[in-house]
């Protein structure tokens, strides 16, 4: 099948870290060469973000064809400024399959990917299917006036999940999320992000720190949002704990970035600045060995829609503590591969270390049932195939005549 991704700020090709470079982009890159491995075309319609000369319209990514949109201006732009884009976005693809073969369905990542994607799908009746990754209705609850969002973005949600032929959500409380926003689910789907299980599997635990205690480890954006404070916070609750943040620029560009001089801040009013060390961003292929290293992993969001960090930590065998919201209430078994703590919770979040580190026996159970279970469940080719399914069966119903076309 011929399969056109549309992920209008996050390419495959971008490095991670930035403000609006994560998971999607990830996710995004991994399923659509799982799908080529499966025997499917793909393409990835992204926003060309540099100049032609520096990065050219069509771009191979291991049999991914990357599709450079040239809508805007050739540089970044804020994701919540691009809405007035997405018609032209839209109109470059439709012609951009008068040149090329068109596609037999449509995949939307992101709300404002949906809106391109539906107002093709208006004029060409090709099927389309969406991943909304995370849904205004959230952000706005919890982030209040902070949200940037186009004001108009929870009504368009709402009528892209009305006019998709298929939604693809990443865990069951998205799904409780758009009923709530009366969006039909008979056509939704779950099938979570996925994450690469030969390269975050279980390894050696170092033993014998010279500190001897505990150290946590938080992998996050350097955003409020994900809740880095609140670990930060919680070790003044755990007194021989240390916590290595992973995140953000850089490590020699760090003094200067504003959240993490303020979560320094944070750390010191509560006495803890010494416990707590901010390293950067890490290449990917090297956060198998930061997991490794951690007795505990902790994620702790004000919201999350999916969180790919506690499931490569589940697969590096290592338990979780994490915040339960959205994709977390999925991938952390209470009790089983680590437990859930509500969020913006320190004392909790502390309980809940305290019990894992205090006990030997325990922290390895969790750790083998968290590997276990991501290799089980989260694997990519097993992503892929059940994606690949939900695929088939709106392009079924296409040809029977009940998509929405």
């Amino acid at each position: 099948m011929k399969i056109a991704m549309i992920s209008e700020h996050a390419s495959p090709l971008a490095t991670l870290g930035g403000v609006d470079a994560g998971g999607q982009n990830v996710h995004v890159a991994a399923l659509a060469q799982h799908l080529v491995a499966r025997g499917h075309e793909v393409s990835v319609y992204t926003r060309r973000d540099r100049p032609l000369d520096d990065l050219p319209e069509r771009v191979d990514l291991s049999g991914v064809t990357v599709v450079h949109v040239p809508v805007g201006p050739a540089g970044y732009v804020p994701k919540d400024e691009l809405l007035p884009l997405m018609p032209a976005f839209a109109d470059w693809m439709q012609r951009d399959w008068s040149r090329h073969e068109r596609p037999d369905i449509m995949h939307a990542h992101f709300w404002m990917s949906g809106l391109a994607a539906a107002r093709v799908a208006d004029a060409t009746g090709i099927p389309m299917a969406q991943t909304f990754h995370a849904l205004g209705t959230v952000k706005q609850r919890h982030q209040g006036t902070q949200d940037t969002s186009p004001r108009t973005r929870i009504d368009e949600e709402a009528r892209i999940g009305q006019r998709a032929d298929a939604i693809i959500a990443t865990c069951s409380d998205e799904v409780s999320e758009l009923e709530r926003a009366g969006v039909d689910t008979s056509r939704t789907s779950v099938v979570p992000c996925g994450v690469d299980t030969k390269l975050f599997r279980p390894g050696e635990h170092p033993q014998g720190r010279a500190d001897h205690g505990p150290l946590l480890l938080s992998v996050a954006r350097l955003v409020p949002r994900k809740g880095v404070e609140t670990a930060i916070r919680a070790l003044a609750h755990l007194p021989t704990a240390q916590l290595l943040v992973i995140g953000g620029p850089p490590a020699d560009r760090l003094s200067a970035d504003a959240e993490v001089r303020r979560l320094a801040q944070v750390a010191a009013s509560v006495g803890v600045l010494d416990r707590v060390r901010f390293a950067g961003s890490v290449p990917h292929e090297q956060m198998p060995a930061a997991y490794h290293a951690a007795d505990v992993v902790v994620a702790s969001p004000w919201y999350e829609p999916f969180g790919i960090t506690p499931v490569e930590a589940a697969a590096c065998g290592r338990p979780v503590v994490g915040t339960s919201v959205g994709g977390l209430l999925d991938t952390v078994v209470d009790g089983i591969t680590g437990f859930l703590v509500p969020p913006r919770d320190p004392v909790a979040l502390a309980g809940a270390v305290a019990h894992i580190t205090s006990s030997p026996r325990l922290s390895r159970i969790c750790g083998v049932r968290a590997a276990e279970r991501a290799h089980e469940r989260y694997a990519w080719p097993h992503i892929a195939e059940q994606t690949e399914a939900v695929f088939r069966n709106t392009l079924s119903r296409a040809a029977a005549g009940s998509v929405r076309s």
